[in-house]
C-alpha cells in the first residue's frame, strides 16, 4: 500500500495558500481546514483544484443528520476528494452523510479523537472514561460500519484499527512529525516512516513543511520517507 502525503494549508490569505501549493508541486493532496475556508470560502478550493491538485476539505461537521447531509452534498458538489465529520456525531449522522455523497468521488472520513488530546484530557475535561486508544477504536469501528470510507486518528492507533477493520478503510493520520521537526501541540505522534509501515493510507503534515526554510525540500523528504 502506498502512503500519500497531504499538506495542510493553514493560513489566512489566498496568496499564501497558492504559493504553498506551487512550492510543493510534487504533492497531489492539500488540506483546507476551518482557518482558510472561513477566510476564503469555496473559491479557494476551486483555485487549488485549478492547479491540478486534490483537496481534503477538513471542516469536521458535527450536527443533526439533515444538516450534515446537506453540508456533505455541498462538499461533494465542490469536488472535495475527502471531507471530514466527527465520529461522535453518531450512526444516523454518518449514514446521512454517506447517502448524500454516494455517486460522487468524495470520500467521508470520521474524526475519532483529536491528536492534541491526551488520556487525561479525554477523561478529566471531555468526560469520556475510556483511554484515547479505546475511544478511537470504538468510534472508528462504529463510523466505518455506518458508512464512512475511513477515519482520522493519531498514528498511534493505526495498527489497532487495521486489526479491527482490515485493509480497505482509509486511515488518515495527522500527528506525524519527522525526526527533524518539533512536536508543536501534537501529543500522540510518529515519524512518517513509522506511520506508513503501520498502515496509514495518508499522513497529514503542516508546520514541519510550511515553517521549513525550504518547504519543497521538506515535502520531498517526507514523501521519500513514506516510501522507504
Amino acid at each position: 500500500m502506498t502512503t500519500e502525503l497531504i499538506i495542510v494549508l493553514d493560513m489566512d490569505t489566498r496568496e499564501e495558500a497558492l504559493a504553498a501549493v506551487e512550492a510543493c508541486g510534487a504533492c497531489q493532496w492539500f488540506k483546507i481546514g476551518a482557518q482558510l475556508f472561513t477566510r476564503r470560502g469555496p473559491e479557494i478550493v476551486r483555485e487549488v483544484q485549478g492547479l491540478g491538485k486534490r483537496v481534503f476539505l477538513d471542516l469536521k461537521y458535527h450536527d443533526i443528520p439533515n444538516t450534515v447531509a446537506h453540508a456533505a452534498k455541498a462538499a461533494a458538489d465542490l469536488g472535495a476528494g475527502l471531507m471530514t465529520l466527527h465520529a461522535s456525531g453518531g450512526r444516523a449522522m454518518i449514514e446521512a452523510a454517506r447517502k448524500a455523497v454516494d455517486g460522487s468521488d468524495t470520500r467521508i472520513l470520521a474524526v475519532t479523537v483529536l491528536t492534541s488530546i491526551s488520556d487525561a484530557v479525554l477523561r478529566n475535561e471531555v468526560g469520556i472514561p475510556e483511554s484515547a486508544e479505546e475511544a478511537v477504536r470504538r468510534l472508528a469501528v462504529q463510523a466505518v460500519d455506518a458508512g464512512a470510507h475511513g477515519v482520522v486518528c493519531s498514528p498511534r492507533e493505526i495498527t489497532l484499527l487495521r486489526e479491527a477493520f482490515g485493509s480497505k478503510p482509509l486511515i488518515v493520520t495527522p500527528g506525524v512529525r519527522p525526526d527533524w521537526a518539533s512536536m508543536d501541540d501534537q501529543v500522540r505522534v510518529m515519524t512518517p516512516r513509522e506511520a506508513a509501515r503501520a498502515g496509514a493510507s495518508m499522513v497529514v503534515v503542516g508546520r514541519p513543511i510550511l515553517k521549513h526554510a525550504n518547504p519543497a525540500q521538506a515535502a520531498t523528504l517526507i514523501m521519500e520517507e513514506l516510501t522507504t
